[in-house]
C-alpha cells in the first residue's frame, strides 16, 4: 500500500547518480482489493477479469503509474460487513461499497431494498440508485467523507428476488407460518405475512432447509440454481420483490485525492467497463438459470395477483423507516428516493404503492 513517487525517483537519480529510464518515468503503486465474498458471485469475478485488467490498460495510457496487486476474497482479508472499518483501518485501498452490508455508514444505498416490488430489471435499478447519487453531489460527498470512501461506480444489482421454498406460495394464507430465510433489510418485507424471517444466506441457505431450520428463503435466481438449493427448495415462487441494486466500488478516500485527472479517470472508465461486462454475463447467466432450474425438477409458482397487491397495501412502509434512519444520521434522504423512483418512472416504472406518499 506504499506509493513511490516521482519525487522519490528523481532523490535516487541525484544522489546515486542513476540514468533515468521509462521504468523511473512510472509509479509503482502497491493496492490491495480485498472482498468478504468469492469469485463465484459475479460482482467478484468481474473485478479480477474485468475491472483490473481494464484499469490497467487505461493506466498504461497515461505513463503515470502502475498498479501492483494484492487480490483477496472469499473472506481471507476482510468479512462481510467489516468494510468500512477495513477501509479505514487501511486493510484494503480498493473494495465493494454496499449498505446490504454496512447500513450504519452506507445505509443510503439501501434505498431499492427500502422500495420492495419494484422493478426486476437489475440494469435500470442500478441506473436509477446511481443516478441519484450523481445528480445529488453533496448528498454523496456527505456519505464518502464519512466513510473514507470515494464511490467510484461499478454498480451492479442482483436479478429479482424470489423465495424458492419446500412448498408453492400462491396465497398469502400459504406464508403464515413459514420460516423464511434471508439477510439485512430483506427479511422486513415478511412483516405483515405472518412468516417468520430467519437470518442465513447462500452459506447456509441448502443445509439449513434440508434439515429444518426453515421452509424457504428469499434469494435470486442466478445464486440459487448454481448453489443448487432446488434439490431442498423445489418451488420457486415468484413473489416479485423486485432486482435490488447491492453496491459498487469504491477506494480510499484520501488515495483518491492524491491522484491526477488522468489517473482518476482510468479508474472510472474500468468501472464503467465492470458494470457493462456484470450486466452483459448476468443476462446469460439467468437465461441459463431458467432453463437448468426446469431441467432440474424446478417448479415456477407465480403468486395470485390479488394476494400479493394485499401483502404490498398492508406491509409496514419500509420506506418511512429507511428515511428516518437516513435523516438520523443527517442525510437528505427524502430527496435521493425521490430521485431514484422519478428516474424509475421516467423509464417506465411505476410502483403500486406510493411509498412516498405517506
Amino acid at each position: 500500500m506504499k506509493h513511490l513517487t516521482k519525487s522519490a525517483c528523481a532523490a535516487a537519480v541525484i544522489a546515486f547518480g542513476i540514468t533515468p529510464t521509462s521504468t523511473l518515468a512510472e509509479d509503482t503503486l502497491k493496492l490491495t482489493f480485498a472482498a468478504g465474498h468469492p469469485e463465484i458471485f459475479l460482482w467478484e469475478k468481474h473485478v479480477r477479469e474485468t475491472f483490473i485488467p481494464v484499469l490497467t490498460e487505461e493506466l498504461a495510457k497515461t505513463g503515470e503509474l502502475s498498479i501492483e496487486w494484492t487480490q483477496a476474497y472469499a473472506g481471507t482479508l476482510v468479512k462481510v460487513g467489516s468494510e468500512v472499518e477495513s477501509f479505514q483501518q487501511g486493510i484494503m485501498d480498493v473494495g465493494h461499497m454496499s449498505g446490504v452490508f454496512n447500513p450504519a455508514q452506507l445505509g443510503l444505498m439501501n434505498v431499492s431494498y427500502a422500495m420492495p416490488f419494484g422493478p426486476e430489471d437489475p440494469k435500470l435499478v442500478t441506473e436509477a440508485v446511481e443516478t441519484a447519487l450523481w445528480e445529488n453531489p453533496d448528498i454523496l460527498s456527505q456519505m464518502e467523507n464519512a466513510a473514507g470512501i470515494k464511490y467510484i461506480g461499478a454498480g451492479f444489482a442482483i436479478d429479482g428476488y424470489n423465495i424458492p421454498a419446500i412448498k408453492p406460495i400462491e396465497t398469502l394464507a400459504d406464508l403464515d407460518g413459514m420460516k423464511i430465510g434471508g439477510a439485512g433489510p430483506n427479511l422486513n418485507w415478511l412483516r405483515s405475512t405472518g412468516a417468520v424471517g430467519v437470518q442465513g444466506s447462500y452459506v447456509s441457505f441448502y443445509n439449513d432447509i434440508k434439515t429444518g431450520v426453515y421452509d424457504g428463503h428469499i434469494g435470486w435466481l442466478t445464486a440459487h440454481v448454481p448453489a443448487k438449493v432446488y434439490e431442498v427448495a423445489p418451488y420457486w415462487n415468484n413473489v416479485r420483490f423486485g432486482a435490488m441494486y447491492v453496491g459498487g466500488l469504491g477506494i480510499r478516500l484520501g488515495l483518491w485525492e492524491t491522484f491526477s485527472d488522468e489517473t482518476k479517470q482510468a479508474f472510472l472508465t474500468a468501472a464503467a467497463a465492470y458494470t457493462e461486462a456484470y450486466f452483459a454475463e448476468q443476462a446469460v447467466r439467468y437465461t441459463g438459470a431458467e432453463k437448468a432450474l426446469a431441467e432440474n425438477g424446478g417448479t415456477v409458482v407465480e403468486m395470485v395477483p390479488s394476494d400479493r397487491a394485499a401483502w404490498i397495501a398492508q406491509m409496514p412502509n419500509p420506506t418511512a423507516e429507511w428515511k428516518a434512519a437516513a435523516e438520523a444520521r443527517g442525510e437528505a434522504a427524502t430527496t435521493f428516493v425521490t430521485a431514484y423512483r422519478d428516474h424509475l418512472a421516467k423509464n417506465g416504472f411505476t410502483y403500486e404503492r406510493d411509498y412516498l406518499a405517506e
